[in-house]
């Protein structure tokens, strides 16, 4: 863990509201198969009051949804249950089931539609076979920051710690019908799109800023909403968007990844109100972290920057929690949400899960039923 370091000025900024939204992107799936089905276009076509809160993903196979701004964790967590409850029964009517999971284990991209909107048809015209092997689902948290400058401030800071959340989140083990080695293959094929990964150190707001407007300048991009790293700064909304894990199974598991970014950033707020700061560390580094992550998960080892050695990652978890966000947890109510950490720490993650049915079945469908069934825990009676 590395030390903290006096910062050289306080900065008398307006104290964030550390409020949380939560976007997951939910797999659709046929039962009978176990495999991905097309089924946005019904979305697309139905009353569209019914389906406001739905929203359409580049292939047809993936539902997104996306919770109201919540002020606590526990607000966070009805509306997660609501969402995955009302796209469940949604989808039900056409005989379908909803499963979250980082990569489907053995679906083909090559065989999964484009969803006919002028947005996802212009990323595949930009992007083609990148966008279209793109077939993976993610969870992005929101945390509440007003003030610009403490927001490119939390950003740097919080680099350090994705890899040690990837690593609890992962669910992403098969790839076309593969066991691929890896915890978190989405992460691997995420890197392949432009303008993603650990973002480098930012100075202020400014400099962040210079940068999005010579892209749009040079005609790279639009607007800041297509800068995809690991974590930004969201250009439209105030908030720190956390964007590296995979979507988490069950219901406890995303509300654990949720609360453990929401106490980083009340504990970097803290450390900025006292004159501290966190030391900050190259983004090649954290990248090895990440791919670390993204191989082992929390089975694996992680750089200790600090003292520059490999460690369990499993104790650099725990270290995370009971040194550097213990005394923030309390006071944000979440405490029971962050250590649910450790009994992911002890049974493993969803990746390690799947790996198991699939050792005890030799059967993918198998693995497809699993992930059905705990996607529904706590949300469908």
């Amino acid at each position: 863990m590395p030390p903290l370091k006096p910062r050289d000025t306080v900065d008398l900024m307006k104290e964030p509201s550390l409020t949380i939204g939560i976007e997951e992107e939910y797999q659709v799936i046929d039962p009978e198969t176990g495999e991905l089905a097309s089924y946005i276009t019904e979305i697309l076509d139905a009353d569209q009051e019914e389906v406001k809160e739905f929203k359409p993903e580049l292939h047809q196979s993936v539902v997104e949804v996306g919770s109201e701004v919540c002020q606590t964790v526990a607000e966070a967590r009805a509306e997660v249950v609501r969402l995955r409850r009302l796209v469940s029964e949604k989808v039900a009517e056409s005989g379908l089931r909803i499963a979250a999971a980082g990569t489907h284990p053995f679906s083909s991209w090559r065989e999964q539609e484009i969803t006919p909107l002028e947005r996802y048809l212009g990323i595949y015209e930009d992007l083609r076979d990148i966008a279209k092997k793109n077939l993976i689902f993610g969870m992005h948290v929101h945390v509440g920051i007003e003030d610009r400058e403490f927001l490119i401030d939390a950003m740097n800071v919080a680099r350090y710690f994705l890899p040690h959340v990837l690593a609890l989140s992962t669910s992403s083990p098969f790839w076309m019908g593969r066991d691929t080695g890896l915890k978190s293959y989405r992460t691997m094929t995420w890197r392949a799109f432009p303008r993603t990964g650990i973002p480098r150190e930012f100075s202020s707001w400014g400099e962040f800023e210079y940068m999005v407007e010579t892209l749009v300048r040079a005609g790279s991009i639009p607007d800041g909403t297509k800068i995809w790293w690991d974590v930004r700064p969201h250009w439209v909304y105030p908030t720190l968007e956390f964007r590296l894990t995979d979507i988490c199974t069950r219901v406890d598991e995303v509300m654990c990844i949720a609360a453990i970014f929401q106490a980083i950033v009340a504990k970097l707020w803290k450390l900025r109100r006292d004159n501290m700061t966190f030391r900050l560390y190259p983004a090649e580094l954290i990248a090895e972290n990440k791919w670390r992550a993204a191989r082992y998960g929390v089975g694996g080892n992680l750089i200790d920057f600090g003292k520059q050695a490999e460690l369990p990652a499993r104790d650099l978890i725990r270290e995370m929690i009971e040194w550097f966000l213990d005394d923030v947890l309390d006071e944000l109510g979440s405490r029971k949400e962050v250590e649910y950490a450790y009994q992911i720490l002890e049974e493993g993650s969803s990746a390690e899960r799947q790996l198991r049915v699939f050792e005890e079945t030799g059967d993918l469908k198998a693995v497809v039923d699993s992930l059905i069934a705990e996607t529904a825990e706590g949300v469908v009676d």
